[in-house]
C-alpha cells in the first residue's frame, strides 16, 4: 500500500504520458524510485531505499526529508509521508483509496496492513 500512495504522488504530479507510463516506479540502485517530478518551478523524487530501510525525498533545491521505513500502519505512514511532503512546501491531493485490490480499505483507515521485512542485502556479508 505504501507503494501505491507513492505511485499516486506521481500519478497526480507527472507529466501525462502514452500507456500510463508517467505512473510506474522505477528500479533504482538502492530500491525503487518516482524519477524525478517536476513542481512549481522546481521537482522532487521519492525513492525507497531497501538497503537503508528509508523513504527520501529529495527536491531540486537540495531540501531532504526521509522516513524509515518499519513496520506501521498504511494510516500511519500516510500521515508521515504526507507531512514530510508538506514540510517540503510540497502539496499533492491523491485519491485515498488504493486502486486494484480486492476489498480496498482508505489509506487513512487502514491499520490491517502493518508489515514491514527488513531484507539483508546480498553483500552484507551473511
Amino acid at each position: 500500500m505504501w507503494l501505491q500512495i507513492v505511485g499516486k504522488t506521481r500519478l497526480a504530479l507527472a507529466p501525462k504520458e502514452n500507456h500510463w507510463w508517467h505512473v510506474a516506479l522505477y528500479v533504482s540502485a538502492r530500491g525503487l524510485s518516482t524519477t524525478v517530478m517536476p513542481y512549481r518551478g522546481g521537482a522532487f523524487e521519492v525513492e525507497f531505499d531497501f538497503i537503508d530501510h528509508r523513504l527520501i525525498v529529495k527536491t531540486s533545491d537540495g531540501a531532504r526529508r526521509d522516513i524509515a521505513l518499519r513496520p506501521q500502519a498504511v494510516a500511519d505512514f500516510y500521515r508521515e509521508y504526507m507531512g514530510v511532503l508538506d514540510g517540503l512546501g510540497i502539496a499533492v491531493k491523491l485519491r485515498l483509496v488504493p486502486e486494484e485490490v480486492d476489498d480496498p480499505i482508505p489509506f487513512l483507515e487502514d491499520r490491517r496492513h502493518a508489515s514491514y521485512v527488513r531484507m539483508k542485502s546480498a553483500s552484507a556479508g551473511s
